[in-house]
């Protein structure tokens, strides 16, 4: 048993402490934010500010990014690699996860999510609440996909995009990098980097000007 440190203590700060405990694996579970109202969330202390991280590594040697921003995510992710943390992928178990799928270090699965045979889940991503990425998908480091999302077998998606809410994508698409997917859009061609796209079928909509 050791310690779990969770960076940020939102929404997605609260559901990752639910599955640490849920999984078992930590004797104590604290939080970094930098909201210094903030002393105590779900009966969890709040320790210090993230840029805090250093001095806890005696004390919690597991560290888990809980922000949502998946740019920011990413970089927290790296920060805590470089100082030596233990970095967990924290699979709800209410979820289902394949025995032949990979899952990388950072991620989160929520309850209900669902990874099929021979996924590929790339460091720091959130798998959220009845979200499912069927066989073959590829998905790359820092993407999010919302509650109740769809992607069909054999689909790409490149870094830090956003599957939004409900969103569905058909077998055999790639999405670009840090690519939104509307909520609700249904995707049935190819989407390239940095845009927008949404609708029933998806239509890009704006460009994004990418800021890391």
């Amino acid at each position: 048993m050791s310690g779990l440190l969770i960076l940020g203590a939102g929404g997605l700060g609260k559901v990752i402490a639910e599955i640490a405990v849920l999984m078992g694996k930590w004797e104590r579970i604290a939080f970094l934010d930098d909201r210094v109202e903030l002393k105590e969330v779900m009966g969890f202390p709040v320790i210090g500010k993230l840029t805090d991280l250093d001095s806890y590594i005696k004390d919690y040697n597991n560290a888990f990014v809980a922000i949502g921003h998946n740019h920011t995510r990413l970089m927290w992710l790296q920060l805590i690699g470089i100082s030596g943390f233990i970095i967990p992928a924290l699979i709800h178990p209410l979820s289902i996860v394949s025995k032949f799928s990979s899952i990388g270090e950072g991620t989160a699965v929520m309850a209900g999510a669902v990874i099929n045979t021979d996924a590929t889940i790339g460091r720091g991503c959130i798998i959220n609440t009845c979200a499912s990425i069927d066989h073959d998908c590829t998905l790359e480091d820092g993407i999010h996909v919302s509650p109740g999302a769809r992607v069909s077998g054999t689909v790409n998606i490149g870094r830090c995009s956003w599957v939004c809410v409900g969103s569905t994508i058909a077998n055999d698409i790639r999405i670009g990098s840090h690519v939104i997917v509307a909520a609700g859009a249904v995707v049935v061609r190819n989407v390239p980097d940095n845009v927008m796209v949404a609708g029933v079928p998806a239509m890009l909509k704006k460009v994004i000007a990418v800021r890391n």
